[in-house]
């Protein structure tokens, strides 16, 4: 019995071991993009931190609307958020 248990130990370590290892999402891009049921990746606009006495109110509005990741950067991130 304890041969059988050490036996089935030693097989499920060896298809651990086989197995390849997980995607990880990368958490920097997760906590910036989401991505929404048409496919589209929403991002934040920048500029919208600091120095903002310079900038009019009209332009800080407008930067406070969020956007879509362009076609062509679209791979990068998504390969960065693996899980979607």
């Amino acid at each position: 019995m304890l041969k059988d248990l050490f036996c089935l130990v030693s097989m499920k370590i060896r298809l651990e071991e086989r197995s390849m290892p997980k995607m990880k999402t990368k958490r920097a891009a997760a906590k910036r993009f989401k991505i929404k049921p048409s496919g589209k990746i929403k991002r934040a606009n920048a500029n919208k931190e600091h120095i903002l006495t310079k900038k009019s109110r009209s332009r800080k509005n407008r930067l406070k609307k969020t956007g879509y990741v362009h076609k062509s950067n679209e791979g990068l991130v998504l390969r960065c958020l693996p899980n979607g």
